[in-house]
């Protein structure tokens, strides 16, 4: 019962949100970006709330659980990408894009980075944008599904289109502001839940104690240089762990945010609080799986399930139910980013874009909110098989992102020779390369898909950018003017 209470509580504070953000909203800047207007902490939580989703509670404990130390490989590979992505691209992004014509979205942007008359850019990339939320937004409502099946025994089916009511409910009405804002209490409450549960279980085994189990059980899972059963962990294992971290450069709802921020000057400061916050939830995530080993007498059917067994075995109802309302707030926190970005890219990149250019900007936000209601559904349909992995699905949509994205932005902001066929060429060919890999395995093809991809990707860009002509004086000299607001 207090369970219940508690997540009512929290999906109605969520709701308030929403509706304050409502009545802030006036047009599709505000709708999508917040009207650039994002301060430092904000931008940060909501960057690494958005980031991680329900994989954080639920994935990657559920890794670590089954790999030991092995899951560092990919928990440092994120921490790194993180830093990375908010040192490489934050700043100018968040220049580039006010410059290139204010453009609101990741299409939009490359649209008019390069000058593309044809629509080609902005159709193209909206599409890949589509392709993968789907997935990944189904990942957070599995997640969800997974949440209110576990805890309150709810059907399964039944579960998954309760937690996408609540996404969908102040995502449609406040955008970007009530993501946003909603994100910075779900960040905080992800975090405290984080680091809460192993040293509660460290408070009752002890340190020595706790180590002493896991070595009991499986000693290999204490050596991060093999696997459960004693193999030797593979280059091209390691390198696909590593490899998650280079997603970050391709993320359309984490790359938002550096849109969103208020000026290029906070962003010293939000990278700061991001590469933190994200350290502290990811050592926490990661120990919880840990510590799992030791604490439970039997192994977990499902081992994604092993936070939400741990917080009820550990607290006290109402402590429980507070920190099983931070999956809740990692499922949609995330699920709502991906919607927004979903329907900002059917609302200026399709419905703008193509059919009608002079579209009021009440007519966008319409578009924008009746596109979240279709991309939901479909997520949800999605989400419906009871099999359905978070990890799994993440990985895919993570990997589609980041290699068809994540070359082409990169050097979109920093060569200033490359040109509209290049970005076109590395966002076709990232894109299927990851698709096409993903269905082939055995050997080299065990290589997570995102490295084969980016790989791919650049090359396809640089090939594509010197066969064909410079881009015209004017974009060269916008691409100087960023350069030197950059250093000024």
């Amino acid at each position: 019962m207090m369970v219940t209470l508690t997540f009512i509580l929290y999906l109605a504070l969520m709701l308030v949100i929403g509706i304050v953000a409502y009545r802030r909203t006036q047009d599709l800047s505000d709708y999508v970006l917040g009207g650039r207007n994002l301060g430092p902490i904000p931008s940060a939580l909501s960057a690494g709330a958005s980031d991680m989703s329900g994989w954080l509670l639920l994935g990657l404990p559920g890794f670590a659980m089954s790999a030991g130390y092995g899951a560092i490989w990919l928990a440092g590979g994120l921490l790194v990408g993180t830093w990375l992505n908010w040192l490489i691209v934050a700043q100018r992004l968040r220049t580039y894009s006010h410059r290139a014509n204010d453009a609101l979205t990741l299409p939009a942007f490359f649209e008019n980075r390069f000058g593309d008359k044809s629509h080609a850019l902005r159709v193209v990339s909206a599409f890949f944008i589509l392709v993968f939320f789907l997935f990944y937004t189904s990942s957070g409502l599995v997640a969800g599904g997974k949440l209110f099946n576990t805890v309150f025994g709810i059907d399964y089916q039944v579960a998954v289109v309760i937690g996408s009511l609540a996404v969908i409910s102040y995502t449609l009405f406040g955008g970007f502001l009530a993501v946003s804002w909603t994100d910075v209490v779900q960040g905080l409450l992800m975090a405290g839940a984080l680091v809460l549960v192993p040293i509660v279980v460290l408070g009752d085994l002890g340190v020595s104690d706790t180590f002493n189990a896991i070595e009991a059980k499986n000693p290999e899972l204490l050596d991060m240089f093999t696997n459960a059963d004693g193999t030797s962990i593979t280059l091209i294992g390691t390198l696909s762990l590593l490899g998650w971290g280079l997603g970050y450069f391709g993320q359309p709802h984490i790359l938002a945010r550096f849109k969103g921020i208020k000026s290029k000057d906070h962003v010293p400061t939000a990278r700061r609080i991001a590469v933190a916050w994200s350290g502290l939830a990811m050592a926490g995530s990661v120990l919880i799986g840990l510590f799992a080993i030791a604490y439970l007498k039997t192994g977990l059917g499902d081992n994604e399930t092993v936070f939400m067994v741990m917080v009820d075995a550990l607290f006290h109802p109402v402590v429980a139910g507070i920190l099983l309302a931070a999956i809740l707030a990692a499922v949609m926190s995330t699920a709502d980013s991906q919607l927004l970005v979903s329907s900002s890219a059917l609302a200026e990149d399709f419905y703008k874009a193509l059919f009608h250019k002079d579209a009021t900007p009440e007519k966008l936000v319409l578009v924008g909110r009746v596109a979240v209601i279709v991309i939901a559904v479909i997520a949800t349909i999605l989400a419906l098989d009871e099999d359905s992995g978070v990890l799994s699905l993440v990985s895919y949509a993570w990997a589609g992102f980041g290699a068809a994205f994540g070359p082409a932005l990169v050097l979109s902001l920093y060569w200033k020779r490359m040109n509209r066929m290049g970005a076109l060429a590395g966002i076709v060919v990232g894109g299927v390369t990851v698709v096409i890999w993903k269905q082939l395995e055995g050997g080299i093809f065990d290589l997570y898909e995102i490295i084969p991809g980016m790989i791919a990707a650049t090359v396809a860009i640089v090939v594509a950018t010197l066969a064909t002509s410079e881009p015209d004086a004017a974009i060269q000299q916008q691409f100087d003017e960023v350069v030197e607001e950059i250093r000024s």
